[in-house]
């Protein structure tokens, strides 16, 4: 990434879905573009409950990805946490569960998906939305349809 490419952050405010829902398919298009993913988990808890999504979500087809628990963490096209680290070189980091970018350089993408329905969730995505702005990122807020269809607003 040159320094005159900018971090691209978008906001996904889920209303009508769960993340369980919504995350597999993000991430299986991140993959088909080459890309490798970090998601930054704001629980242990709620990470382990996405470790097990990520197997089981679909009956034809699994996500690969690993947790520090997993051992050789540069190797996995998606990689878990609750921290900021980036072990696989990661270009495209997905904050769910209240997690926060520490910065949004060296990253081709961030991610940030929040819960609409849940008034601290919003506010701290709309805290997010002012810093990635404030550091001079494209920022983009997707509202998902009734139908599940993402909108880009504004």
């Amino acid at each position: 990434m040159s320094d005159t490419d900018k971090t691209e952050v978008l906001f996904y405010h889920l209303e009508h879905h769960p993340l369980e829902r919504v995350l597999p398919s993000l991430l299986e298009r991140t993959l088909e573009r080459g890309w490798k993913a970090v998601v930054q988990s704001g629980s242990a808890e709620r990470l382990e409950a996405l470790d097990l999504t990520l197997w089981t979500y679909s009956d034809e087809s699994f996500l690969p990805h690993g947790t520090a628990r997993d051992g050789d963490p540069a190797r996995q096209p998606i990689y878990l946490t609750t921290s900021d680290e980036t072990p696989n070189g990661a270009g495209v980091r997905f904050l769910v569960d209240g997690a926060e970018a520490s910065a949004f350089e060296g990253f081709v993408r961030i991610v940030c998906l929040f819960d609409g329905r849940d008034p601290d969730a919003t506010a701290k995505a709309r805290s997010q939305w002012k810093a990635a702005r404030d550091a001079g990122c494209a920022v983009t807020y997707w509202r998902q349809s009734e139908n599940g269809r993402w909108e880009k607003q504004g």
